[in-house]
């Protein structure tokens, strides 16, 4: 069992505080993603989980047990570092066994180890190999077995596909998923990619200015963004957003007026909202419509097709920009006049402050 919990941590730095009092539990085989933009903390929490960062206040505790004054050797835990951390002068055999030798392992129990996470990984055939002459991806598997040979409860992972190209990344995500069904340890990733994020995590923590904004499955955070900032950063491409005014209050929700005094309706409750309070109004684009004879006019500008789908960039007649995704592709042409409408059912609302409105019917489940 490896459960991680986080209570009022608190990280400062000379009189700046990076990291502001986060509560949050990890559960037993969780995997967990960190991610935010950059200077949002997620680095730095992951440092402190990992003991590499003293904890100025609040309780870090591991199965129960509080581990702040613990050494990172102490911790049962394994981190994989962005730049992989090999050791040059070794081979991929040296580089797994390494660790396990300084900690006066038995001989067969490094061998059966090793032997084990070179399987599993599918690097047995470069075991003799020095990081030299290994590939990105290759390496990215070697320090990976670094840390499975150590069979730690927890896996700590900052930002690790950084590194390699888009192709490769893609691979590798799908590989760490895979290790993660086939250990059931718990893991903790750091990304500043939200598809990574909704593509491999069970929970995802987003983080702005080391302040928790929300915590929850991938589709959650995307359905049910808690604030405007979390809206806008997890979907890609990210959220289109739109200044209007409260109308009216409406038995299925609100209608607003745009700044061309177009009324939109959105299926939203209406609570703690008033005729008059200005909100913006979010919308993924591709929960847009293009191309009826129903919504508001837009130049579109530019578009991307790329086979099984096409994207849109449009301008509206107050000259804001709007993306919109279209599944497949489109007889549109870059320079002609379209109308995009806006369902109610797929609006976000968000008050002033930057908080949602909670949305009566979700675009998947209406």
């Amino acid at each position: 069992m490896a459960v991680v919990e986080l209570q009022k941590l608190v990280k400062d730095y000379a009189g700046f505080r990076a990291i502001h009092g986060v509560d949050l539990r990890i559960d037993d085989g969780e995997f967990c993603v960190f991610v935010g933009p950059s200077g949002c903390g997620k680095s730095t929490l992951l440092r402190m989980i990992a003991g590499l960062e003293e904890i100025s206040d609040g309780e870090l505790r591991i199965d129960g047990r509080r581990v702040n004054e613990e050494r990172a050797a102490e911790r049962g835990l394994a981190m994989v570092f962005q730049s992989y951390a090999l050791y040059p002068h070794m081979t991929v055999r040296e580089n797994l066994a390494f660790g396990l030798e300084n900690i006066k392992t038995p001989k067969d129990e490094i061998r059966r180890r090793v032997d084990e996470a070179a399987r599993m990984l599918q690097i047995g055939d470069y075991m003799e190999r020095r990081p030299k002459q290994l590939s990105g991806g290759q390496r990215q598997r070697v320090a990976i077995g670094r840390a499975v040979v150590r069979e730690p409860k927890v896996f700590l992972f900052d930002e690790p596909l950084s590194n390699l190209d888009a192709e490769l990344r893609v691979v590798m995500r799908g590989e760490i998923s895979q290790l993660h069904r086939r250990l059931g340890n718990t893991m903790i990733y750091v990304t500043h990619d939200q598809v990574e994020a909704m593509t491999m995590a069970d929970k995802i923590v987003v983080l702005k200015l080391g302040t928790i904004q929300q915590v929850g499955s991938p589709l959650d955070l995307y359905n049910r963004p808690a604030n405007q900032f979390v809206a806008g950063f997890i979907g890609s491409p990210r959220m289109n957003f739109f200044e209007a005014t409260v109308a009216e209050q409406a038995r299925g929700g609100i209608v607003a007026t745009d700044e061309g005094g177009r009324r939109v309706e959105a299926a939203v409750s209406p609570e703690r909202v008033e005729p008059g309070a200005p909100v913006t109004l979010g919308v993924r684009p591709e929960h847009l419509e293009i191309g009826s004879e129903r919504g508001h006019p837009v130049t579109v500008e530019t578009i991307e097709q790329l086979g099984g789908e096409s994207y849109l960039y449009c301008r509206d007649s107050n000259g804001r920009p709007i993306t919109v995704h279209k599944s497949g592709q489109t007889r549109i042409r870059a320079g002609e006049e379209a109308k995009v409408f806006l369902p109610a059912e797929a609006i976000h609302v968000f008050r002033e402050d930057g908080s949602a409105l909670e949305r009566l019917r979700i675009g998947e489940e209406a």
